[in-house]
C-alpha cells in the first residue's frame, strides 16, 4: 500500500523555479513509477512528467521540455520535479502519482496511489 506525500508548492513570478518534492511511503518492490499531473483552472487534468526509480527513465509533456527536470533519490523514496522558467500557464494544482510498475507514462489511470495535490501559481 503506497502513500504519497508533495510538497514544495507555492507563489513565483513568472520567470522564476520552484521544486516540488513527492515522498513515496510503503514501497515493497525494487521498482515503482511515479508521475506528475496538474490541472490548471477552467482545464483538464494534463501529464506533466514522470520518472522509472529502476533506471531513471523519464517522459515531459511537449509544454515543459527544457524546462522542467524530474529526478528521483531512491534512497529516500523521493521524486523531484524542478521547474524553471515558469510561465502563468503552469498555474494549477499539482499532483503526484505512483505505482508498483515497472516502467512510467502520463496516463493518469496507470496510477493507483496518488497524492491530495499542491498549489503551484505563477503570477506577476
Amino acid at each position: 500500500q503506497l502513500q504519497v506525500a508533495e510538497s514544495g508548492g507555492g507563489l513565483v513570478q513568472p520567470g522564476g523555479s520552484l521544486r516540488l518534492s513527492c515522498t513515496v511511503s510503503g514501497v515493497t518492490t525494487d521498482y515503482y513509477a511515479v508521475g506528475w499531473f496538474r490541472q490548471a483552472p477552467g482545464k483538464e487534468r494534463e501529464g506533466v512528467s514522470c520518472i522509472s526509480s529502476d533506471d531513471g527513465s523519464a517522459v515531459y509533456a511537449d509544454s515543459v521540455k527544457g524546462r522542467f527536470t524530474i529526478s528521483t533519490d531512491n534512497a529516500k523514496n523521493t521524486v523531484y520535479l524542478q521547474m524553471d522558467s515558469l510561465k502563468p500557464e503552469d498555474t494549477g494544482v499539482y499532483y503526484c502519482a505512483a505505482n508498483s510498475i515497472l516502467y512510467g507514462r502520463l496516463l493518469a489511470s496507470l496510477y493507483d496511489y496518488w497524492g491530495h495535490g499542491i498549489q503551484v501559481t505563477v503570477s506577476s
